[in-house]
């Protein structure tokens, strides 16, 4: 005699279920509720935002793209836009290239690596706030270390007012960003190069490869997912720019250093010339900051995943 198979009831079988998807979405709650208060909200409210003219203390008044329209006249942004752009080329060709050469030379293993590993690191463990006040009195015109060094050495010629020149103002920035965040993309491209076989580079010595041909066909090739990340942020940094450059020069001089986070600031909170705020001016140019750190990174994971295709 067969014995029946016992199956409990359908309506158990659909609690259980019902309660796992319970589960799930208390598991992910907090990131949804994340989410909402702290990126969709702030979004959304930027953007209703820059659709008034709104002084941040009277009451908004709606004016449709109006900030949007004078943003296209207006030549201070287009100033800033175009540093913006150059800030973030420099940075991200500078941050991704030189770091992974870095982090090349220290994973080789020789005497001391680990030492200067950790010291490249220790920038990386400063505000930029506090990086950028040091760099200021550094490359100060009559009392900085910089000109004083190279005055010292017999290079009189070369000193400048590297915060005060139009034409040394910004790549002064860049190299205080590269100094502050090298050791962190190092870092990066240094955990990258550990998932790398090592059978690729002794096939590649097999073939009379040198170090040059194995870095362009094997490392360069084999870190790109990691490249990615690290062009990726760099774009996002470079955007959204503010702290480092507010201290150092506040977007002078004559706006040579100007960008998009610096010239919202000083719109919204009228820090200039003792102007008047205007959020809603500065929402609209959030709105463009989001809106080219958003098309970077689409562009940037277009090109990666082109790239993968190809590998």
């Amino acid at each position: 005699m067969s014995i029946a198979e016992v199956r409990p009831p359908k309506s158990i079988r659909l609690n259980f279920k019902t309660r796992q998807r319970l589960y799930g979405y208390l598991f992910i709650l907090p990131t949804v509720l994340f989410f909402l208060v702290f990126i969709a909200f702030p979004f959304f409210r930027a953007l209703s935002i820059s659709l008034t003219e709104w002084a941040g203390y009277d009451e908004p008044r709606y004016v449709g793209l109006q900030n949007f329209q004078n943003l296209l006249k207006d030549r201070v942004f287009w100033i800033s836009l175009k540093n913006t752009f150059a800030f973030t080329v420099g940075t991200t060709v500078l941050q991704t290239v030189i770091p992974l050469l870095v982090a090349v030379l220290i994973n080789t293993g020789w005497r001391g690596s680990v030492f200067f590993r950790t010291v490249l690191f220790l920038p990386v463990v400063i505000s930029f706030v506090v990086s950028a006040s040091l760099w200021r009195m550094i490359y100060d015109a009559n009392f900085g270390i910089l000109n004083g060094l190279l005055i010292a050495i017999g290079l009189e010629s070369l000193t400048r007012p590297w915060l005060a020149n139009p034409e040394t103002v910004m790549p002064a920035i860049i190299a205080v960003s590269l100094w502050q965040s090298l050791g962190f993309y190092m870092l990066i491209f240094f955990a990258g190069l550990q998932n790398i076989p090592q059978e690729l580079y002794e096939s590649a010595s097999l073939d009379g490869a040198n170090a040059w041909q194995k870095l362009v066909h094997v490392t360069v090739p084999m870190l790109w997912p990691v490249t990615t990340v690290v062009i990726v942020i760099n774009i996002i940094g470079g955007v959204k720019v503010f702290d480092v450059i507010y201290v150092m020069t506040t977007g002078g001089p004559n706006h040579a250093s100007e960008v998009l986070g610096t010239y919202l600031y000083v719109t919204a909170f009228g820090a200039t010339g003792g102007g008047s705020p205007s959020m809603g001016y500065a929402s609209a140019i959030g709105v463009v900051i989001l809106a080219l750190a958003m098309i970077g990174t689409i562009v940037q994971f277009r090109l990666t995943r082109e790239r993968t295709n190809v590998y």
